[in-house]
């Protein structure tokens, strides 16, 4: 990374261009998938996806429509490169994470394409600090294929729900268990710690749940280490989407809508423990 006082020249050429008013609006939700040191970015005429992965077990996605930016232009049909998401966003807070009531930090965002870096220029009360990071060769990510049509369950819950429940749940268990059913329990939550068993249901009829859509009675287990990362977007998010798929892989959907109200997309993806026996469920 490098930095200088010098923006980027307006005559250059850029497969990649985007200016945001206030530079927090990427920056909160891209700590929202921080728990890896590289992303890999995807542009398209519809927006921006930052996508982390950790041991081929879970993937989190932040998805920044192209309505959030003030510009947001796309030469090709697609933009694709791998970054330090650690460096990018010490870029992106170089003023610090939270403006004096009243300014924020503006951001343009340029990238030339393959083997250039991505070029920052942040400016806040007039003075400009301009970041070029490099970019690498992006590597090949999880398919979690989680189309409509293989989704087996889904609820909607408002996150204050489970938030409330990460908070109660005994988080020295390996494992949190989710049981979701057409019948009761509906939905829910078991931990295997310390103190032994803990158990949280939701029934259907909650003023929590905003949606239930369950065809079957599923009980998946899922390492609580690779569920923790997600807590990050769970605290910004209004509203959460829980799926499953026939193979017990879980979908987790956040909502997140930001200081001026428009509304944001942060996905985790994480794969069942397969450790766990069908007799010890």
């Amino acid at each position: 990374m490098s930095l200088s006082a010098q923006p980027p020249a307006s005559g250059e050429s850029f497969v990649l261009s985007a200016s945001l008013a206030n530079a927090r609006h990427l920056s909160s939700l891209l700590r929202a998938v921080h728990f890896q040191d590289h992303a890999t970015c995807f542009a398209t005429a519809s927006g921006l996806r930052v996508t982390v992965e950790d041991a081929k077990c879970i993937q989190a996605n932040a998805f920044i429509q192209a309505e959030i930016f003030q510009e947001f232009a796309v030469q090709e049909e697609s933009v694709v490169f791998r970054i330090n998401l650690s460096v990018l966003l010490d870029c992106l807070t170089i003023f610090g994470t939270s403006s004096l009531p009243g300014t924020s930090t503006t951001l343009r965002m340029c990238y030339r394409g393959y083997g250039y870096p991505l070029m920052l220029s942040l400016e806040e009360g007039g003075v400009v600090t301009v970041c070029k990071i490099n970019t690498q060769e992006p590597e090949e990510l999880l398919d979690f294929d989680f189309c409509s049509t293989r989704v087996v369950n889904k609820i909607i819950l408002q996150s204050e729900g489970l938030r409330e429940a990460f908070a109660e749940l005994d988080m020295t268990s390996e494992v949190l268990q989710i049981t979701m059913s057409p019948d009761k329990p509906y939905f829910r939550l078991s931990t295997f710690g310390n103190a032994g068993s803990a158990h949280l249901d939701y029934p259907r009829d909650s003023d929590l749940m905003e949606a239930f859509h369950c065809n079957q009675t599923q009980t998946n287990r899922y390492k609580i280490s690779l569920l923790k990362p997600s807590t990050k977007a769970l605290a910004l998010s209004c509203k959460v989407s829980i799926r499953t798929d026939a193979q017990g892989f879980l979908s987790l959907q956040y909502m997140i809508r930001n200081e001026d109200g428009q509304i944001c997309f942060v996905e985790y993806y994480c794969c069942p423990d397969e450790d766990i026996s069908e007799a010890e469920l």
